[in-house]
């Protein structure tokens, strides 16, 4: 025979320290996150400082063979992808939260004169 299943409301206090932990958690996660971008990122900055290192060397070279010229195409396009990449890792809330807020601010402010001047013409 089962003992009865006592139904267990947590606290306000429990409740606090499940929120604590979840939020925790999830800082956890969003550093781990942010570590590999940045590990990605300088990976990616190498790479590309070593791939326009060969480019210079091709293009110093005087003798221009059909194998150099493709593999400065070759090239180009791996240090395009790679600006690419860059670019996208880069790119974040943190570049946008300052036009928001701008967009936020102003906005409000002019549905505040709008209303002040409905109510003054009206």
């Amino acid at each position: 025979m089962k003992p009865p299943r006592q139904s267990h409301n947590p606290s306000p206090e429990e409740n606090l320290e499940l929120d604590f932990e979840q939020e925790l958690e999830e800082v956890e996660r969003s550093l781990c996150l942010i570590k590999e971008r940045y590990t990605q990122i300088k990976r990616d900055q190498q790479q590309k400082a070593e791939w326009q290192q060969r480019q210079q060397e091709l293009k110093e070279n005087k003798h221009q063979t059909p194998e150099i010229k493709a593999e400065l195409r070759q090239i180009q396009k791996q240090l395009e992808l790679l600006d690419t990449n860059l670019e996208s890792q880069l790119f974040s809330w943190r570049s946008l939260k300052k036009p928001f807020w701008q967009a936020v601010r102003f906005g409000g402010m002019g549905v505040i004169i709008g209303w002040i001047l409905k109510s003054c013409a009206g």
